[in-house]
């Protein structure tokens, strides 16, 4: 077999144990078998190559392994791990006497695990590659801008079990809030712009508004300087024509604040051809920075940018990878029919206030009223400004299902 005598599969080498064994595993196991294929390190030099069961404990053994930690399914190989340990290994030259243990694996709804359908979605051209945000994968997540620091919380979270269960997505998002709500700055885009003229404000003159990084809450300081001038942009939502009783956002003749800015009411509603909001008119009272109006009560406060010191940006809603809370049971390519349509939607035209102009790619940012959100590690720099949202502020998943 070594000298390269036989074909691939002509013959294997067994370990004779015990024939009459009730652990299957533990009667004639594989160790080598024949592979006529170059190694990326060996090249041509070997045509023999081992088992998982038999390198397994000799690599634990070499490298100093103590714990190696398996999933269920490699339960009934302990036995067979230990007797190669037992009968191969000089413990005068590699002291480490490794232990297998085995744990069940860790599984989220709304996503897939699986090596294999996860290789699928990547070869299938469904996702952009293993690094792909939507994906559980280790650089998918990196991507999309979930800390190491709230994984770790996560696992400690749900713990280690011996028996196979599914965990809610909810939990790993939670455990990503928690992180980011210490973490964040806080800073103002506007995903949809609506654009806002304030008649009463004087033409060509510009305020630099003090905001701060952080709510009371959190034990930081910082500031930045927000520029805030005649024409600003808001939120498409947050504009309604004939809002209801309860929509404490802006609309004909309501008035709202503007967050760390003034309080606005609107006037007049500008429409296109095809009886679309295009721009609202407003004014101001200059005596409502940092202070209440007199005399009346406005209980709605939204973000703004402003569009003259507004950055161009895209944004990337990304959201759970299935529609459905387990992948389809049967066939393999049965799952990519739950793939949720929107698991990303691209918003480009987006306005991002002017401090983001200089973000880094990895740089984190809470988006007040939206998420948390990160600059793209592959596409976002100065001048392509491209951000991906981590997780909502709020479990908006649960709330959209039960509608």
């Amino acid at each position: 077999m070594r000298a390269g005598e036989f074909k691939d599969g002509e013959h294997v080498l067994r370990a004779k144990i015990d024939m009459s064994a009730a652990n299957m595993k533990m009667r004639d196991p594989m160790l080598y078998r024949i592979r006529h294929t170059a190694h990326h390190m060996t090249g041509d030099k070997w045509c023999i190559y081992p088992m998982y069961d038999y390198a397994h404990p000799i690599s634990d053994a070499i490298e100093g392994i103590t714990h190696s930690i398996c999933t269920l399914e490699f339960e009934n190989n302990r036995e067979l791990y230990d007797w190669v340990i037992d009968n191969l290994i000089d413990f005068a030259k590699f002291p480490s006497r490794p232990k297998q243990y085995e744990f069940a694996r860790l599984n989220l709804n709304y996503t897939v695990m699986s090596k294999r359908r996860l290789l699928e979605l990547v070869e299938g051209k469904h996702v952009s590659g293993w690094d792909d945000p939507r994906l559980p994968t280790i650089a998918g997540m990196r991507r999309r801008g979930i800390t190491a620091e709230s994984i770790r919380n996560f696992c400690s979270m749900v713990g280690v079990a011996k028996a196979n269960s599914t965990v809610d997505m909810a939990q790993l998002e939670f455990c990503i809030r928690d992180d980011l709500n210490q973490k964040a700055p806080r800073v103002m885009a506007v995903l949809k712009p609506l654009k806002v003229v304030i008649e009463n404000y004087p033409e060509g003159k510009v305020e630099e508004l003090d905001a701060s990084y952080w709510p009371h809450d959190v034990p930081k300081e910082g500031s930045r300087p927000v520029p805030f001038s005649r024409e600003i942009f808001i939120e498409q939502d947050d504009f309604m024509l004939e809002p209801p009783k309860d929509f404490y956002r802006l609309g004909p003749g309501k008035e709202v604040r503007l967050r760390y800015a003034y309080c606005i009411t609107c006037t007049d509603v500008i429409k296109d051809e095809a009886g679309n909001v295009v721009e609202l008119r407003c004014t101001y009272d200059p005596e409502t920075l940092g202070a209440n109006p007199v005399g009346r009560k406005v209980k709605g406060t939204i973000h703004w940018v402003d569009a003259a010191h507004s950055q161009e940006a895209e944004v990337r809603l990304y959201d759970r990878l299935l529609s459905l809370e387990a992948p389809p049971v049967g066939k393999d390519s049965e799952f990519l029919k739950a793939i949720n349509p929107e698991a990303l939607v691209t918003i480009k035209g987006a306005r991002v206030e002017r401090s983001l102009g200089e973000s880094k790619p990895g740089d984190r940012f809470q988006f007040e009223r939206q998420g948390y959100f990160v600059a793209d590690s592959k596409d976002s720099k100065p001048g392509n400004l491209v951000f991906n949202r981590i997780v909502t502020l709020k479990d908006s998943w649960a709330r959209s299902q039960k509608k």
